[in-house]
């Protein structure tokens, strides 16, 4: 027979006063280990323990360049090669994804975390939003590639799923290329991104 499992109700409850660290404001846990309630708060909290890669997405549709900051990202399938990006249904990136016949992921290194902030911030301007940012046009769609970024990924759509307030895209891989292995002297650590801060 396995353990049993051990049960912890007589725990006192944990808050965010005895526990700031742990919770956010307002939430209270019965004791340490089950967690609380599912709400925006917490799944917003506890992912953000979750270490994620950082890379720019982006699009091309009527000639204009699009793109945006993503965390949201995974490997899907490797028969047919697949991965997957959330676009949140309120950005303007969302319309432009949707109606692009490719899109691109560049994978950004440490060094890269001003243009990470740059396509996260929404006050940009659409038009010249690349302007200071060297890039280059993917080999079949022209979509941009960011320079110098560990890796990048040609996209076509193959799915789209609803997620809530963001839309699950799921891309099959057309094109990739990436730096040198990491036995390269040159080889740069990747951004990532952590408990609301990059690193």
């Amino acid at each position: 027979m396995g353990r049993r499992p051990v049960f912890r109700a007589e725990l006192a409850p944990v808050t965010s006063a005895s526990r700031p660290d742990m919770f956010p404001d307002g939430v209270t846990a019965p004791y340490l280990g089950y967690g609380v309630p599912g709400s925006a708060d917490a799944l917003r909290h506890v992912m953000g323990h979750f270490a994620s890669g950082v890379t720019i997405a982006t699009a091309l549709h009527h000639g204009i360049k699009h793109a945006m900051t993503a965390t949201a990202v995974c490997s899907v399938s490797l028969e047919p090669p697949l991965v997957l990006v959330c676009v949140g249904k309120a950005s303007r990136f969302h319309g432009a994804m949707n109606k692009a016949t490719h899109w691109c992921l560049s994978l950004l290194t440490v060094n890269q975390e001003a243009l990470a902030r740059h396509f996260s911030n929404r006050g940009r301007d659409l038009l010249s939003q690349f302007d200071r940012v060297p890039h280059t046009p993917s080999p079949l769609s022209g979509t941009p590639l960011i320079d110098d970024a560990l890796a990048w990924l040609e996209c076509t759509t193959y799915g789209v799923h609803d997620g809530g307030d963001h839309t699950i895209v799921i891309g099959q891989i057309a094109r990739a290329s990436g730096l040198p292995s990491d036995d390269d002297p040159n080889a740069r650590p990747p951004l990532t991104y952590y408990r609301g801060a990059y690193s």
